[in-house]
């Protein structure tokens, strides 16, 4: 009996899923992979309205949450679970307690796939690039037997981690419909980052599920004002920016070799 493939995003905020890879989960999804998402904030800190408006905190979180779990059920999410982290505190947290509640699903999930931010977290943002380093450890940790997080959680060995990063294209792209995106972190400005087509292990094409993905998009309402011109482009030039996603290939346990995979559980369907 072939083993039920499943894939497991780790992302900082609420719409990261959708806005990021939204067409690919809903592709998986509807091939019937179980995929799922762990998600560490709550978007607290994400507020576009007046200041004088802004809810607050605890509201806010609860309100992109509400998103979220509308996002998710529109691409076809099995699940989504929160670190309960707060958002733009992700790179200030322990160590210890973040690796081990990622562990903690991915040993209960069991993904064979599992897919975070790059390194360069996109645009330089803190708390894509700390998660994607937290999570690096948390593959680790979640394959050794000797790491306890619980008796009922035996150790996990992911075959397939990773990055979801933009290429040079997209983002030269995006730079001239709306924009160049960036965020000043301690007083530095830091770019959108996009990498050559020779460095992207895996395209996969989604234009059949872009309309679904857009979908999830809208329902984070709360964020629409910050995409700024990027809603009101026409479908065709969205189309071309969100139909494909592109992918680093962090490690492999089942294949490797420079040719673009179309697929990230390549090596793993013939083996199920």
């Amino acid at each position: 009996m072939a083993e039920q493939l499943r894939l497991l995003a780790v992302f900082p905020h609420p719409d990261d899923e959708s806005l990021g890879m939204g067409p690919t989960l809903a592709k998986y999804a509807a091939q019937g992979v179980e995929t799922y998402l762990v998600c560490a904030t709550r978007g607290e800190r994400g507020w576009n309205g007046l200041e004088n408006e802004n809810p607050g905190l605890a509201e806010l979180g609860r309100l992109r949450q509400g998103e979220l779990q509308a996002a998710a059920q529109i691409l076809g999410l099995r699940g989504v679970f929160h670190l309960d982290y707060l958002d733009g505190d992700v790179d200030r947290a322990g160590p210890a307690q973040i690796i081990a509640r990622l562990v903690a699903h991915i040993r209960r999930l069991r993904p064979q796939v599992v897919v975070t931010f790059g390194y360069d977290g996109n645009y330089g943002h803190p708390d894509h690039i700390a998660l994607a380093q937290f999570c690096a450890a948390a593959l680790v940790c979640a394959a050794d037997a000797s790491y306890a997080v619980s008796p009922d959680l035996p150790a996990h060995r992911v075959q397939k981690f990773y990055h979801m990063v933009d290429s040079l294209a997209f983002v030269a792209a995006v730079r001239q419909e709306v924009g160049a995106i960036s965020m000043e972190v301690d007083g530095v400005e830091r770019q959108h980052m996009g990498w050559p087509d020779w460095a992207i292990s895996a395209r996969i094409d989604a234009r059949a599920h872009f309309d679904t993905a857009w979908r999830a998009v809208q329902c984070h309402q709360s964020q629409l004002a910050g995409y700024g011109p990027l809603v009101d482009l026409p479908r065709e030039t969205l189309m071309q920016f969100f139909s494909a996603g592109t992918f680093i290939r962090v490690f492999s346990l089942v294949n490797g070799g420079r040719a673009v995979e179309d697929d990230l559980f390549a090596g793993l369907r013939s083996a199920a």
